[in-house]
């Protein structure tokens, strides 16, 4: 067994998970220690951190999910990572996703409308026609999967949004920015070409990446985001002139502070993206692991929906979630303290055995599947159904096709979200 310093560095180490998700870790802190202290040493040019008390059983996950009063989100925020600077943390505080009830539910309020069930169903025709399209436009070519499928969640959040199509490789290229800066492919991307004026004048203000004395910049920082809050706001004046019925034009009568703007611009175009340029490619990629599920899935297209739960109970798009403790609290036995960190880990919770029969196992029929990968309590994913709507869409077209793989899957060095930035496959007839 792994000495339990080298257990507790692996679960941080952003490098662990270009190779893989430490399931095998993750199963023996369950049994073990389901609640850890882990330390945060340097990565590379970013400095070492407090530490955190990692959550692994699915109980104790929804428990803190559940319990903003005892875990908040608004305290520290909801990264690994502390913010460097007090005027960052009272930045990323602004955010929805930052915050508790019911600063939160005003907020989440502001937003909703453009997620009901009712709303998403209004966009399903106009998802499925863009999904058909990009499959049909890789058929019989060498094509990179996660490329091809990252434009389904972008170009969606670009109508959402009210952003000129012209414009939404901006939004890959922030979203990388973000959620990639552990990972120097990712960090630099930049593919948006057919820009806007409006677009071309905001990345004037794009950042350097590193401060005079050399020191990175916090990539959830104002600063490092200058280029997007530029065209949020140069967006922002658009709408107000000539208002839409979008989701931009519905934040901007709702009363928001100029912080909370800008948050809520920065949420939509990073979380509500990445969370499915993990999901969709990984799906892909465990259903060409487990060829027989994959047989299964074709031989009977009506359990799509029973898979995506699987795809994502199997392939979280983020594997973990920070809180802040609010009080000296035990839990699983260990004493917290006040202003600790509290970080929980979906990834280890859908991999519960106490939860999940043979968790290990990928099972497109798997009921129930009561999975966290979409959060739970308060902060549960506004964006879900819109997602599992986008997923089925894509894996809908897909499934007719045969697909083969080209060349080995890429993972993201991360340690929240679980990626792949390359998947080489060829899709045929």
């Amino acid at each position: 067994m792994m000495h339990s310093e080298g257990m507790y560095e692996e679960v941080f180490s952003p490098a662990t998970y270009a190779t893989g998700v430490p399931y095998d870790t993750f199963r023996k802190l369950r049994a073990e220690s389901p609640v850890t202290w882990i330390p945060e040493p340097a990565v590379g040019p970013w400095p070492p951190g407090t530490g955190y008390w990692a959550v692994f059983s699915h109980a104790d996950v929804k428990h803190v999910l559940r319990s903003p009063d005892l875990f908040s989100s608004h305290l520290g925020a909801t990264q690994i990572r502390d913010p460097d600077t007090s005027e960052d943390l009272a930045f990323v505080r602004a955010m929805m996703l930052n915050q508790d009830p019911p600063s939160h539910s005003r907020l989440r309020r502001i937003v909703a409308a453009a997620f009901t069930p009712r709303a998403v169903r209004a966009l399903e025709d106009t998802i499925d026609a863009r999904a058909r399209a990009l499959i049909t436009s890789a058929l019989g070519e060498p094509t990179d999967f996660v490329e091809l499928a990252a434009d389904l969640p972008v170009w969606t959040l670009a109508h959402i949004m009210g952003v000129p199509d012209g414009d939404r490789r901006l939004l890959y290229d922030w979203a990388s920015r973000v959620i990639g800066y552990q990972d120097d492919e990712y960090a630099g991307l930049s593919t948006a070409t057919t820009l806007s004026p409006m677009a071309r004048k905001a990345l004037d203000h794009k950042p350097a990446t590193t401060h005079p004395d050399g020191r990175p910049v916090n990539p959830r920082s104002h600063a490092a985001l200058a280029d997007m809050f530029a065209y949020a706001h140069a967006l922002a004046a658009v709408k107000k002139k000539d208002p839409t019925d979008d989701i931009m034009s519905r934040m901007l009568e709702g009363g928001l502070t100029g912080h909370e703007f800008e948050n809520m611009f920065f949420l939509f175009a990073v979380a509500g993206n990445e969370t499915l340029r993990n999901g969709i490619p990984g799906g892909l990629l465990t259903l060409l692991d487990h060829p027989s599920e994959q047989a299964r899935l074709r031989a009977d297209p009506s359990l799509l929906p029973s898979a995506i739960e699987e795809m994502l109970r199997y392939w979280p798009p983020v594997m973990d979630f920070r809180r802040t403790a609010t009080t000296d609290l035990e839990l699983s036995g260990r004493p917290i303290r006040a202003g600790q960190k509290v970080v929980v880990y979906h990834a280890s919770a859908n991999r519960d055995e106490t939860v999940f029969p043979d968790p290990d196992r990928f099972d497109i029929t798997r009921t129930p599947n009561d999975h966290v990968s979409f959060g739970f309590g308060p902060h549960f994913c506004l964006g879900a159904h819109l997602a599992r709507t986008q997923m089925r869409a894509i894996f809908r077209e897909l499934l007719p096709r045969h697909i083969e793989r080209t060349g080995a899957p890429v993972r993201l060095a991360s340690n929240f979200q679980n990626g792949l930035k390359h998947l080489p496959v060829r899709i045929t007839p």
